[in-house]
This record gives structure tokens, sequence and C-alpha cells, in this order.
């Protein structure tokens, strides 16, 4: 073993492995016998290619430069959907560029099936179905009606097959009215009847309450007039879909979880989630099979896959080194699909055979970029915040198979807090964690108050809190490793993006906990942020995070950090995408114009062609190494190998 500081270690994981290890698959689903899904491209310019494995086991892409990828709400949902026709797959998927849908049969060339709009954000297109029997693609449409991020609608809708609707809007039909603000796509029933589908309005947000809608479907392939079968303003129905034998299933947090209901009743009442957050249209957390059995994940914090017998409520779970199971369940027959990961294995596509029981990984298979033993272990924690409330988080000590630090030596540690912010910090192998714990750097995940995975009463603590218990949250766990001699106290650090950006800002404007800080596509300014500029989807999530602007302003200015930049000491670097349209630039611009002449040692980095969160290997290397950088020059590292210094102005 070699004695060497913290923070000096030398390590095999550079930032350009960790760039070309970023990101995971996505929307998994069956295409007759055969598995599809979208992957990251981060080397080609960080699109997401649509994935074939056949039945033999082959594996072709969709080639550069398609991107498989949605932007209803800005988060999209999922981009594709596939059948068999005359026994060759026809796909049908958006691509991210033009955010046409366009048909594709392996072996031509994909052809468009939507027009281009000129206004605003045009048209975009999630959740497609093909249905070959009416020659059409179900899906939602979000058809913009003015320049404004407002200015839009969204329906659903059915896309002639035939390629009609190509230049002409007027062929695309719509099946409902604009009654809601949101949808979801259509789960049509068993026997073709049916449609149910879930909607909200502002300024709810999904997880806040939405309702579950169901129409006849008439012979012409139109939707009788819906009527709502559950949920309300203060139940969340993440999910629907119907059984075998007609029944409908859904999740629903009525109970202050969620939990998975059949024709509004109960079929394994646990205080466990059965369901997640609605960031992106078409996640599914179960699935039910032909035999009536259901696929589901659930669990406290982490998700294990089980088979659940919605007679009985028993659950099966999974055996396997998986400890977090994506919402993309798809089945057939007795086959079930989805992506999962665990603390020494990254998302990779697993298959389960429900007769047998037996999982086998179908695609992305993890293989070690590097020894094993510079992973990190993490140690999953409950700390103790004020006021006694529990907060969950995730620590990663450092871990070197051949260094370790001098005796007496504490390690410096950063705090991450995940985006979201109704989101948690998965558990899984992350070779940008590794990047870190290799060097001699501790990290530290926190699902402070707000987060999702223990229940409604846990993620309503941020409700009008935000910037409050976030912050307090994260400050409890980096003090409590400093006091209990895990953490240097001197030598703490925050990082987040998104909504974790905005947790780390307010933390190092209003704490003094921490001697430096990463702040990556932040909100900064919560009054300009709330009136105009940012997306449609999180217009009005402020009303809930912070309360209604028009009752509480001077709450708005005074979260925010922007407002408090003059307290600021602590350097930092800030990362941006030029094309972000949830945090556009202009909330960091506003912030560092207030922060000019405190001389404050920092750095702003932004990228073209970048929007919120970065994609592109380039950009991920160019960050990864900035930010490290940064810790070295605040925390006095001597870092091992040739880093870029990073240039802090004052």
């Amino acid at each position: 073993m070699q004695i060497l500081p913290y923070g000096s270690w030398p390590s095999p994981v550079d930032a350009a492995l960790t760039a070309a290890h970023d990101g995971r698959p996505e929307f998994a689903g069956f295409v007759g016998d055969e598995v599809w899904w979208t992957a990251p491209r981060p080397a080609e310019g960080g699109r997401r290619a649509l994935v074939r494995r056949a039945a033999d086991g082959g594996e072709s892409v969709l080639p550069a430069p398609w991107n498989v990828r949605s932007r209803v709400i800005e988060y999209g949902g999922r981009p594709w959907d596939g059948a068999l026709r005359d026994g060759e797959p026809l796909l049908v998927f958006a691509h991210f560029a033009d955010q046409r849908l366009y048909a594709y049969e392996p072996g031509g060339e994909p052809r468009p099936l939507t027009p281009v709009s000129p206004i605003g954000g045009g048209l975009r297109w999630a959740e497609p179905q093909v249905l070959l029997e009416r020659g059409e693609v179900w899906c939602v449409l979000e058809e913009f009606t003015g320049e404004g991020a407002s200015d839009v609608r969204r329906v659903l809708a059915a896309v002639p097959l035939d390629g009609s609707a190509a230049e002409d809007r007027g062929a695309v039909r719509e099946l409902t009215g604009e009654r809601h603000r949101f949808v979801t796509g259509p789960r049509l029933s068993p026997d073709g009847r049916q449609a149910a589908w879930l909607a909200w309005d502002h300024p709810r947000m999904p997880w806040d309450g939405t309702e579950l809608l169901t129409a006849e479907i008439t012979a012409d392939g139109r939707l009788g007039t819906p009527r709502t079968v559950a949920g309300g303003s203060d139940e969340s129905i993440a999910q629907v879909d119907w059984a075998a034998d007609g029944s409908l299933l859904y999740a629903s947090d009525r109970s202050g979880w969620w939990n998975l209901y059949r024709d509004g009743r109960p079929l394994c009442p646990r205080e466990e989630e059965f369901a997640g957050p609605l960031w992106k249209l078409g996640q599914r957390w179960f699935a039910p099979l032909e035999c009536g059995l259901i696929a589901v994940l659930h669990g406290r914090g982490a998700a294990a896959l089980g088979i659940l017998d919605p007679e009985t409520g028993e659950i099966a779970d999974v055996p396997g080194p998986w400890t977090e199971f994506e919402p993309t369940l798809a089945v057939r027959g007795d086959r079930v699909v989805t992506v999962a990961a665990g603390p020494h294995r990254a998302h990779e596509v697993v298959e389960l055979d429900t007769r047998t029981g037996h999982t086998r990984v179908i695609g992305a298979a993890h293989r070690d970029a590097v020894d094993p033993a510079y992973h990190p272990r993490p140690l999953a924690r409950t700390f103790t915040g004020p006021d006694g409330r529990e907060v969950h988080a995730q620590v990663y000590p450092p871990r070197h198979p051949e260094c370790a630090a001098p005796e007496g030596e504490l390690p410096p540690y950063v705090v991450w807090a995940h985006g979201g912010p109704t989101s948690r910090s998965p558990l899984v192998l992350d070779l940008e964690i590794a990047y870190f714990t290799s060097r001699g750097i501790g990290v530290a995940k926190v699902d402070y108050g707000g987060s999702t995975g223990y229940g409604r009463a846990y993620r309503s603590r941020l409700r009008e809190q935000w910037g409050v218990v976030d912050v307090e949250d994260c400050a409890a766990v980096a003090l409590a490793l400093a006091e209990e001699g895990s953490a240097d106290r001197a030598r703490l650090a925050i990082r987040g993006g998104s909504a974790g950006g905005w947790t780390t800002a307010a933390s190092l404007t209003g704490t003094d906990v921490y001697a430096c800080g990463t702040i990556l596509y932040p909100v900064l300014d919560l009054t300009g942020w709330g009136s105009g500029e940012t997306h449609d989807f999180e217009s009005r999530y402020l009303e809930t995070l912070v309360g209604p602007i028009d009752q509480v302003p001077e709450r708005y200015a005074e979260r925010s950090p922007a407002t408090h930049a003059d307290r600021l000491t602590a350097p930092f670097l800030l990362l941006q995408g030029l094309d972000d349209v949830i945090c556009p630039p202009a909330q960091c611009e506003r912030f560092l114009a207030r922060l000019a002449g405190r001389k404050v040692p920092h750095a702003y980095l932004t990228f073209e062609g970048e929007g919120h969160g970065f994609r592109r290997a380039a950009t991920l290397v160019r960050a990864l190494e900035a930010e490290l950088s940064l810790y070295a020059q605040v925390f006095g590292l001597d870092v091992a190998g040739d880093l870029p210094t990073l240039e802090l102005e004052t």
C-alpha cells in the first residue's frame, strides 16, 4: 500500500472513460419476440440510438444521425413503438432534431409520418402505439400555438401510417379535446373497445394529483365522452393499464404510498412505493401478464422487481445482483424485460422468464471498465436532520486497492444534491462517483425531504419549503459525517444539477458548511424562473415548492440565491448548456451580474449544443475535469496525472 494524501491517489478512472459510460438504456419493449430499446451514444453527439436484439442474439442499431428522443414536456417520453407487419418489424419513432414521427423498416430508410410546424416549438409526439388494424399510430400530440413556452396544447391523436400526414397537419385525427393541459398516451383494453389514460392541469404536477380517464372506442375509431374513474387534485395516479381479463389496473398514492389497485380495490397494500414521479410519459412501474400475474417494481427507496399474484397479494421478488430497476417494464407471454443496475453493475437490459424464475442479461451487458477494486462501496444510511426528522442518504467513502491516507488525515467529501427535486438518488455503479472516490474524495448523495421512494409524507416535506428543507438536510448529512470523523470539516463541498443546482447555490449563499461548490444548469432566481423563463410543464411547479407567487412574492426573492449573491464567499464552478430551455442561461447570467465586484473565485463554463443535462462526451470530460480542478485548488490536493487547471476568476 502506498501512503498518499486523500485526493492525490492515482486512478485509472479518468474523465474520458467516465464520459464513455455515461447514460443508460431506456424504453425497452417488444416487437414480436424481439427486444428493442434506446441507448446513449455520448461519442456521437449525445444522440440516443434505437437498438435491436434479435431472437438469434444479434444486435443492430439505427445509424447516426437518427436520434430517437421526444421533447414532449421537454423531458420527453417513450419515443418509439413497433409491430410485426407481414412478419417483419415496423418501427415508429420520434427524431429529436425535427420532432417528426418516422416509420422505419430495417433495411430501408426512415420515412416521415408527421409534418413540421413553423410555430413556436412545433409539433411533438410521445408514446406512439402502432395499430396496424387501424392503419394508424395513436399517441400524445403536443402542439405549439405561439412563440411562448406556454402557448401549447396537448391532445391524444391518431397519425396515419401511410404517410398522408407527412406534409398535412389536417390528416392527423385528434382523439380528444383540450379538456386537460397534460395527458399520457392511451392504453387500449384487450378487446379494443376502451381506452384509459391520465390527465392533469396546472398548477399540479403529476405527483400532486392526476385523473384517470376512460372512454369507449367507437366502431369508426373515435373516442367517446371521457369519464373520470379515479384520482383528483390530491391523489396521484402514476400509471394505468388493463389486465388480460379487462379489469383496470392503476397505481395510486391515496393511501400515502403509491400502491396498486384493480377496479378501485387495493391488490397489495403496503407502506412501499409501487410507482414513482411521472417525469417522462410512458414510464411503466407495473405490467400485467397474460396469465393474470403482474410484474411490479416496489420498495422503499430502491425498487425491486417482483411478480405479484393479484388474488393473494403475494409478491415473489426476482433474485440477482440488481438493486435498482427502471420504470420501463415490458412483457410478452411469460417474459418480462426491464433495465436494471446495482452498486457493482451499471445499467443493463434484463429479461425474466416468469415460468422458471430465471433472469439473464440480454443487452448493454455490464463489463468492468477498470478493476472493480476501484469501484466505490456505497453505504445506505439514515441521518438525523433538524427536529429529529430522518434524512436518507448514500455514502461513498474513498476507496483504492493500493493507496491509503496518512494516519489521522480525514478525507474531503462532496455532498451531491439530486435534481427534480421530486426524485431520488439511485444506488448504482456510477463511474462519475468512482472518478472521485478512487482519488480519495468521498461522496454523499442525499435524498433530502421532498425525495421520492419514501411515501407521500416524506415527499410533502418540501411543500413550500424548497430552499429550506433541502438545504438543511444536505447540511445535516455533511456535518454528521464530519462530527463522526468520516469527513474533514474544513474540506466539505456540495454539487448538484437542475434542482440540485438550486440546492447547491442556496447552500453556498445560505450556510457556511461548504468550502466550495459545483453548480450545474441551475435555478437561481425564482421570480424570473416562475414568471415565464422556463417551459410549460414546470411553469407552475413553484406554487407547491415555494407558494403562489401572487401571494408570497417576497418569499420568491428571499429564497433565491441570486438575491443573496452578496453573501457568497466560497469558490464555485458554474456549468451551463446554452440550449437549455428548462433552466436557461439567463439564470446564471443574472446571478453572475449580481456577484460582480465581490471578488469571489469562480468559473463559468458554457457549452453550445447542450441542453438540460449534458450528453456529449467532450462536454462531460470538460465538466468533470473542471470540477476536480476546483476541489484540488480549494482543498489543496496534489492530484495525480495531467489535470487541466480550471482558471478561477475573481
